[in-house]
């Protein structure tokens, strides 16, 4: 019984001819590509051009003007300029988009269906247009010179073979001459890949989950999102494997299209067969093909997982041009071939007729690039430079990180500091001194620390977060582990390592076992993390900030006993802090009642409310990142005279920490970590104001957030000694004290040697900087100047210098306020 013979569905012969045209014909306009650039602002040809002369009263002028074409304006033939660029070696890359096929496809009123054909049965259609690339490419514009690579010379010496064989064979009509040509993957220097289509019927396609993909997906092109968690190493894979004879000396070329393949022993030639010599084949790598060749685990985002089930992980393999384009906590989505392959070795004999699956990558997409590789819009320029030049930027930004969370300016104001950092210098003798700035925020249960903890661990474009009781010291700096692919003993980073550039965010700090939290000793200093194990010893960077939550020791703050005691943390671990916040939760009529309005509406209006600041004005955290891209492109440096005002500075710190020693009220060690903390602190002011010298109201800022992250402390201490009952001239009293005793808001013209005065005259501070002090506290202007003049009257502090200063006349051991 005859079987009857299937059609094809499409006719490969036509579709081939259809996409020579497509790229020898397509052309994309450069206007197109500028209004797209300038975010789909459309600008008129006559709308103020170069060459319009206002004064041209000239009609007939004027109108042949708007007739002559311009050549920035013509047409471009995009792939036929690829083609030229692949032919001169200036790239070895050649992505077709599917949009463009489509939009060609349209135009022309063809019926193929290319890029349905092109989605459906990828893996074909890679072969045809490589064919048809192979037809049209054209000759470079430059000869071979002997500064040319070796491999340039083999390849137009193997193309002018084929061509040659090519000729030979229409001359002699003789088709077998064309079975000695080169293979076609030999002669080709370049990967071919597609790009998805971005939308289909007026709608944005969706990228796939893991556990969203499909038997019917096969072969098909796929776009799938998840998080990468592990990469290999790049290693050549070979396509085309070569050898020699030993007898007639002929090349053999085998391609490889699979995992594994079986080489050729016996020579194939017509020479061998002849004289049936049966010559030897030896394996030539030098006359061989490889491609770059990597392997990347991804892992199902965490919002993508169901109820009660695990993350599922998929294979991606990736060639050529494709490899190095992934790292270990990239957010991707990853478009490329969906396939079957079956297992090998001893897993092929467990596995029976189970075959494995992996996608072969054709394009790959970063949702959070690194800062120095991130692209702004042209819209979200404007915008920074609107707030830029409001001189508020710095209020702005810190409102916008979690704007959903009530109060906590000063803690949202350190971790937009965070984010931005400092300068790490690197000295002449190679010692490295880290910019990264390191936080830690311990609180009360119920102050929002682990939501502002994920907050900037998305922001970020490397963020990590972890939990202390779920992490161990080898989670978070290094494990080592068997390569399934090369069966080799390698090491895999934890979150440590995945964060590096970026930002590590801890909660349950303080839950950690002790063993486990020395592993970040190293990191939050040298930011390098030292591996001795299973016979590899290296050093693997870790150049992160961490972000650390925790509890105080009994869960809630415990009144009756000091910080140092409630803190329970070594003192090693908390001078790598910059800055460590204290947050109580003390009930206060006034601001309970605005956060439970706060938490109210949010909760009515799916939004936050109004934060205070001009016009509505917040940025998104695209915003945000972009925002701090820019700054982290500045490099501040001290100037002399900042330089000695902070070096005053630190030493009235240390002054006031040996008087706190002595009260047993010392919150936390200052130690010269404190002076690098501060400078830090300063540059990353600087960076938010686009500039590269730091300026003393940045160090000033500094010394505030650092007196910020104490201030609940302090409040805690006022309401159990008692002191619930003062006024605003007391409270105005106890916070310009504050000041003269940490060394803020002092005058510009103080000297070192001043020292000796100051207990015999008063402490000097600049009663400008005090005056904007007190007013950023809540309190008015006339609660300011009543103040003022009552201590005035008591000889508390006098003002001189034509009211620009505020000498402060009281000794050291005076009670902290005096009530009136």
């Amino acid at each position: 019984m005859a079987l009857f013979n299937m059609k094809a569905p499409v006719e490969y012969g036509e579709q081939q001819e259809a996409f020579e045209h497509f790229l020898t014909d397509f052309k994309t306009s450069a206007q197109e590509t500028i209004t797209t650039a300038l975010g789909n602002i459309t600008i008129n040809e006559d709308d103020l051009s170069d060459d319009y002369d206002f004064m041209d009263e000239d009609d007939e002028g004027e109108q042949q003007r708007r007739r002559q074409p311009r050549g920035e304006k013509q047409p471009v033939h995009k792939y036929k300029v690829m083609l030229q660029e692949l032919a001169d070696r200036k790239t070895n890359e050649v992505v077709i988009e599917l949009d463009d096929i489509h939009t060609f496809e349209e135009d022309l009123g063809l019926e193929l269906k290319l890029v349905e054909s092109v989605e459906k049965n990828t893996k074909h259609y890679v072969e045809i247009l490589s064919r048809a690339i192979d037809k049209l490419m054209p000759q470079p514009t430059q000869g071979l010179t002997f500064k040319d690579d070796v491999l340039d010379v083999l390849m137009a010496n193997r193309a002018q073979r084929n061509a040659d064989l090519v000729g030979a064979a229409d001359r002699n009509s003789d088709p077998a001459l064309l079975n000695e040509q080169y293979p076609a993957q030999l002669t080709r220097r370049y990967t071919l890949v597609f790009k998805p289509r971005t939308a289909m019927s007026g709608e944005p396609l969706k990228a796939l989950s893991v556990r969203q993909v499909r038997g019917d997906h096969l072969g098909h092109l796929i776009t799938i999102r998840g998080i990468a968690t592990r990469v290999s190493d790049v290693k050549p894979i070979v396509q085309v494997s070569a050898y020699t004879c030993d007898r007639c000396g002929c090349e053999i070329f085998q391609p490889v299209s699979d995992k594994q393949y079986g080489p050729l022993t016996l020579c194939p030639s017509k020479d061998c067969k002849e004289n049936q010599a049966k010559g030897q084949l030896y394996p030539s790598s030098r006359a061989s093909k490889f491609l770059p060749f990597q392997e990347v685990k991804i892992q199902e985002l965490a919002e993508q997982v169901p109820i009660g089930q695990i993350p599922r992980t998929l294979t991606v393999l990736c060639y050529g041009t494709l490899v190095r384009k992934v790292h270990p906590g990239d957010t991707v989505d990853i478009s490329g071939i969906f396939l079957p392959t079956p297992y090998t070795g001893f897993q092929a004999m467990r596995a029976g007729l189970l075959t494995d699956t992996y996608l072969e990558a054709h394009d790959v997409v970063q949702h959070k690039k690194a800062y120095e590789d991130m692209q702004i819009d042209p819209l979200m320029e404007r915008r920074i430079a609107k707030s830029f030049q409001s001189g508020n930027q710095y209020e702005y930004l810190a409102k916008s990180i979690a704007p959903e969370i009530f109060g906590h300016l000063d803690v949202k104001k350190a971790l937009l500091l965070l984010l931005v950092g400092g300068v790490t210098k690197e000295v002449g003798d190679g010692m490295r001194i880290r910019g990264d700035i390191n936080i830690c925020l311990m609180g009360d249960p119920g102050v929002a620390k682990s939501q502002l903890l994920k907050y900037i661990s998305k922001v970020a474009p490397r963020g990590v977060y972890t939990s202390g009781r779920g992490s161990s010291g080898v989670g978070l700096t290094a494990a080592v582990m068997r390569d399934p692919v090369t069966d080799e003993m390698v090491l895999e980073g934890g979150a440590l390592v995945l964060a590096d550039n970026g930002v590590c965010c801890i909660d349950e700090f303080d839950k950690m076992d002790d063993n486990d939290r020395t592993a970040i000793h190293e990191v939050m200093e040298q930011q390098t993390i030292s591996i001795s194990k299973a016979g590899i010893s290296t050093s693997l960077n870790a150049r992160t900030s961490i972000l650390a939550a925790a509890n105080p020791l009994y869960g809630r703050y415990n009144t009756r006993l000091t910080a140092v005691e409630n803190i329970n943390l070594p003192a090693a671990l908390l001078s790598r802090f910059d800055v460590m916040f204290l947050l109580l939760d003390t009930p206060t009529r006034e601001t309970d009642a605005q956060l439970a309005k706060h938490v109210a509406y949010v909760h009515m209006h799916n939004k936050h409310p109004d934060l205070g600041t001009a016009d509505g004005f917040v940025f998104s955290p695209a915003e945000v990142r972009a925002y701090v891209a820019k700054a982290r492109t500045f490099r501040p440096v001290l100037p002399q005279n900042v330089a000695d005002y902070m070096v005053k500075t630190y030493v009235r710190l240390r002054n006031q920490h040996k008087r706190n020693e002595k009260k047993s009220q010392n919150f936390g060690h200052t130690t010269p970590r404190t002076l690098l903390g501060i400078v830090r602190l300063a540059q990353a002011l600087a960076r938010l104001r686009f500039s590269n010298t730091v300026t003393q109201e940045d160090v000033d800022e500094a010394l505030r957030l650092m007196e910020a992250s104490k201030e609940s402390l302090a409040m805690d201490d006022g309401n159990r000694s008692g002191r619930r009952g003062l006024n605003a001239s007391s409270k105005i009293f106890n916070l310009v004290k504050g000041l003269a005793d940490s060394g803020a808001c002092r005058a510009d013209e103080m000297e070192d040697d001043d020292e000796d005065n100051e207990n015999e005259f008063g402490v000097e501070l600049n009663l400008r900087k005090v005056k904007e002090r007190v007013i950023a506290k809540g309190f008015t202007e006339n609660q300011w100047l009543t103040a003022l003049e009552e201590y005035t009257d008591l000889n508390i502090w006098q003002t001189t210098g034509n009211g620009t200063r505020l000498v402060f006349i009281v000794a050291d051991d005076r009670e902290g306020s005096q009530e009136l």
